[in-house]
């Protein structure tokens, strides 16, 4: 990881939205439909909002995050493991059924050999569930036209905040999988978003939120998000 990320942890804790906690839960019910096995890996947890609904659906969830600050605010289970090292750090000779990196691949500077490493952690026939942003959102598309962004891949205020490395679209995701020796079964998109997330915590409606994200469904690649499930086989 380009930047260790306690560096960024104050933002996780300080400046999250609802809405942030939201377009998690919404990656959380996509990315369950192609739940797989008994045991999970998260890379990259922050503070567990996504891990709280993981320890109900494996019997085993290992969660590994960099920033020790983060970590300790994830809730304890019977069945979850937390790890507080970085992923370049991380041994294990167990093998997953399913892994999620969701929110995590834009902050790393070199992403193909971090890719190759989870590859050897995926158990045969399990599932590797990675979600990034999307460069092609309409909200960084209205940023352009607007002249606050000069192209849909560059780095806005929030990205820097957080230490993103690059924006992503659907084409770069699958080619830095593929480099890693992945194989691509399915691809979809989370949340259409036409605001920054500030502006939709601010007027929209929770019926409003929810019918946006149901819309995102018919426009996967024009999500806030996209997510690519990948295979070893």
């Amino acid at each position: 990881m380009s930047t260790h990320p306690d560096n960024f942890a104050g933002f996780y804790s300080s400046k999250i939205l609802q809405i942030d906690y939201q377009l998690t839960t919404y990656c959380y019910e996509a990315s369950k439909a192609y739940f797989h096995g008994k045991n999970c890996l998260e890379l990259g947890p922050s503070s567990g909002y996504m891990t709280r609904y993981l320890v109900n659906d494996f019997e085993r969830v290992v969660a590994v995050e960099g920033a020790a600050d983060l970590i300790e605010k994830i809730a304890d289970a019977p069945n979850l493991v937390k790890v507080c090292c970085l992923f370049q750090d991380f041994y294990t000779e167990e093998k997953f059924d399913t892994i999620i990196l969701n929110h995590v691949l834009e902050h790393i500077a070199e992403p193909v050999p971090l890719l190759k490493q989870i590859l050897q952690w995926l158990a045969p026939g399990g599932k590797f569930i990675v979600g990034v942003p999307n460069a092609r959102s309409f909200h960084r598309m209205v940023a352009v036209k607007m002249g606050l962004l000069e192209s849909i891949y560059s780095l806005n205020e929030r990205d820097l905040q957080l230490g993103h490395e690059r924006v992503y679209d659907m084409d770069l995701l699958k080619e830095q999988l593929k480099a890693a020796g992945f194989n691509i079964s399915h691809e979809t998109g989370v949340f259409l978003k036409f605001l920054a997330n500030s502006q939709i915590e601010q007027w929209f409606s929770q019926e409003m939120t929810q019918a946006f994200y149901e819309l995102g469904k018919d426009f996967p690649e024009l999500c806030a998000e996209i997510l690519v499930i990948a295979t070893n086989d």
